[in-house]
């Protein structure tokens, strides 16, 4: 049996791409998407005709709109191959500005139903400050599901716990990225590889606090460098990957365990930890790796929805 199957008895995969014409070879429950991803998928000859279409069908709406529009658009291409959900993410330019992400959830939200999407297939992605946390507490009050992304601290994680969220998304790769960065030539690669690699030892940390106090939000590892990772958090309740990293899964014949497991998170010793805004914002700042990869993240998909607008117009 070869890994991808092996993975999916311990935890449930979802695709992380905009490209839906790829997902059927590997069987995910869910898909994620996300700005930079879903700019890739339009830059493609494939799906240059979906943006097109969509854009002429919209034209004279205003430019966020039809931008939503063109979003929703490959979520439901994507929910036609997938069995469970997709995430649709919240223009990034937002994550400081807590009414205006979730006015653009209730239009993310509306543009599905009124397509016949039913709201429990939709995840709406926002971004992990404390804006975006007390978003999606308000809209997961009025039973809209929420995806946390963007998350590299434990504070993060239990903030998104304690809001009530439906699915948080902890940055595996891009934890590790920093680290790597930090030790320059003082890194040992083998040495910080799998169950010592800072991503996977933060989201294991953040599984087992869930596990341990019964938080219901489930954990789905994301952005991945290597599937020594993947590997190293089997049994995490959810890990989202790129069709690259699946492909190698499916061609490797290794293997494969649980690393992570409920029941013995519960019998950890561990102290619950709670976060109002004044400590969530002096720890995540007492967290150099967490704040400096959260701003560079939003700038980045920040700028990748600004070419994405840009696509539309010259449509």
């Amino acid at each position: 049996m070869n890994q991808l199957d092996q993975l999916k008895a311990y935890t449930t995969v979802v695709a992380d791409t905009g490209n839906f014409k790829q997902l059927a070879q590997y069987a995910p429950r869910d898909a994620t998407t996300n700005p930079s991803l879903i700019l890739k998928a339009v830059q493609q000859p494939d799906y240059a005709p979906l943006l097109k279409e969509t854009v002429a069908a919209d034209r004279g709406l205003p430019l966020a709109e039809v931008v939503d529009r063109v979003l929703v658009r490959f979520g439901r291409e994507i929910l036609k191959v997938v069995p469970g959900r997709v995430s649709t993410e919240v223009d990034a330019r937002l994550s400081f500005d807590t009414a205006a992400t979730i006015a653009r959830a209730h239009r993310l939200i509306d543009l599905y139903e009124d397509a016949g999407v039913p709201r429990d297939r939709v995840l709406i992605k926002i971004a992990s400050t404390w804006e975006g946390i007390q978003a999606a507490r308000a809209l997961e009050r009025e039973g809209i599901r929420c995806n946390l992304t963007l998350l590299f601290s434990f504070c993060q994680a239990v903030a998104c716990g304690e809001a009530g969220v439906t699915l948080i998304s902890p940055f595996v790769g891009r934890i590790y990225d920093w680290h790597k960065k930090q030790a320059g030539a003082a890194w040992d690669d083998t040495a910080m590889s799998g169950h010592n690699d800072p991503g996977v030892r933060s989201v294991a940390q953040i599984f087992n606090h869930y596990k341990k106090f019964d938080i219901p939000t489930e954990v789905m590892g994301a952005s991945f460098r290597n599937t020594r990772q993947i590997v190293a958090l089997a049994g995490c309740d959810l890990l989202t990957i790129s069709p690259d990293l699946l492909a190698q899964l499916q061609a490797s014949e290794a293997p494969l365990s649980p690393a992570l497991d409920a029941s013995d998170a519960r019998q950890l010793e561990l102290h619950a930890v709670l976060y109002n805004e004044t400590s969530f914002r002096y720890a995540l700042n007492d967290d150099p790796m967490a704040t400096e990869k959260l701003a560079e993240g939003i700038r980045l998909f920040a700028a990748d929805a600004a070419k994405l607008d840009q696509l539309i117009q010259e449509a």
